[in-house]
């Protein structure tokens, strides 16, 4: 699974972007955030994902926290 880093996460409507490691943003909806369940993302956490293919472009999906 792609690795990379949360670039930006709003609580209020559960969407933000992830930094891949190759450097793409990828959006992160409120619908893939609540699925994962997590109850919150900050700000240079890592993650893991999958990545689909959507009509508006690439996306996050499948979003879980790396373990240190």
């Amino acid at each position: 699974m792609p690795q990379g880093t949360v670039k930006h996460f709003d609580p209020e409507t559960c969407t933000g972007t992830v930094l891949l490691d190759t450097q793409e943003e990828l959006p992160v909806d409120a619908e893939t955030f609540v699925a994962s369940g997590l109850l919150e993302l900050r700000l240079g956490q890592r993650v893991r994902f999958a990545i689909t293919d959507a009509d508006e472009g690439k996306r996050v999906t499948d979003l879980a926290m790396v373990s240190l």
